[in-house]
């Protein structure tokens, strides 16, 4: 089959197009057609081998694990899925026997990994995954659409909806609108919740296209204070929660907007990190900070059934051919797009 590999860790030439043998199906394994693959940050952290990612080469390794396609064929346990059935996998690839799996918490399974990281991923005309990982999509959802959905609206669900239980009368506050996981933070907060968005971005032009996927107030982070244009907008109360993918230079301003009882949920670092954390100040105010990595099966079940509504929406920037990763890498490290970045295959 074609696909996408690297045989080293580095910078985009290490990519490569070519062929390499279809993966083997388990017998509790799918192997799925794959028809579209989002990118996402740990596509590039993996590629140059950065922030724990170091893959142990044995051969050719495939990036990518928001995937979406159609079954081709089943494992000899499999009954959940059929060949033929349109679906996207959650890239999150649990034991599914220890304690945290068994009652239902997979997010904290200790023997996890990511597709595209730890195993080979959807950069490829076809991948092999467990089929419990495999969700059903409708035919009103593209493979597109489908594919920008898991690796950023997991975290910002689990965040909004389980942790942190934002309210509709409560505001958030969230960071960099034009990235994948402030699109979707912004959709959940807004279009699920109904609550009252704040969030962040560096153009006009990026301002507007975060007000028409539901942001209330928009902040040039370029041009203005974030914590006291955030102090003005509350009326000087501060946000009830914050999510944060964006990590040590968000931090400082995000805190300082955070209200008495708030809760600050992190599920990125891409700017750093270390952050200094005052704990006086977190106590007297009641406020909480906690971590996220993903979710749970059951809330990408919830995505997709909302996404196939029309509720929320991958919001795609521009797609790329499979044998085109190269551009689309370059692209993601240029930061000049709105959204999510989509490989598309056959």
């Amino acid at each position: 089959m074609k696909a996408v590999y690297i045989t080293e860790h580095g910078d985009v030439d290490v990519l490569t197009y070519g062929d390499v043998p279809e993966p083997e199906v388990g017998p509790n394994d799918v192997k799925i057609r794959v028809r579209a693959c989002a990118l996402n940050r740990l596509d590039l952290y993996t590629r140059a081998g950065a922030r724990g990612t170091r893959v142990r080469f044995n051969g050719p390794h495939i990036l990518g694990g928001d995937v979406a396609g159609e079954v081709a064929e089943t494992g000899s346990q499999v009954n959940r899925v059929a060949v033929g059935e349109r679906v996207v996998v959650n890239p999150r690839i649990t034991c599914n026997q220890c304690r945290f799996c068994v009652a239902g918490q997979e997010e904290f399974c200790s023997d996890a990994g990511m597709l595209g990281s730890s195993v080979s991923g959807g950069y490829a005309e076809y991948v092999s995954v467990p089929a419990v990982n495999a969700f059903h999509i409708s035919d009103s959802l593209s493979f597109e659409q489908a594919a920008s959905l898991p690796t950023v609206f997991l975290p910002c669900w689990t965040i909004l909806m389980r942790k942190a239980k934002l309210k509709p009368w409560e505001t958030v506050l969230i960071p960099s609108a034009s990235s994948g996981v402030g699109t979707a933070a912004i959709q959940v907060a807004k279009n699920v919740i109904g609550a009252t968005v704040i969030t962040t971005t560096s153009t006009e032009e990026k301002a507007n296209k975060a007000r028409q996927l539901g942001a209330d107030h928009v902040i040039n982070y370029n041009t203005e204070d974030i914590a006291r244009r955030v102090k003005e907008i509350t009326g000087g109360q501060g946000v009830n929660v914050v999510l944060d993918h964006v990590g040590a230079d968000f931090w400082p301003a995000a805190m300082a907007s955070l209200a008495v009882g708030g809760r600050y949920g992190i599920c990125g670092v891409t700017s750093g990190y270390k952050a200094e954390l005052q704990m006086g100040l977190m106590f007297l105010r009641y406020q909480t900070v906690f971590g996220v990595f993903m979710g749970r099966k059951e809330d990408l079940r919830q995505i997709v059934e909302l996404a196939g509504r029309g509720t929320i929406r991958g919001i795609i920037h521009q797609t790329y051919p499979l044998e085109d990763a190269a551009k689309a890498h370059q692209a993601m490290e240029a930061v000049k797009f709105f959204g999510k970045l989509v490989l598309t295959v056959g």
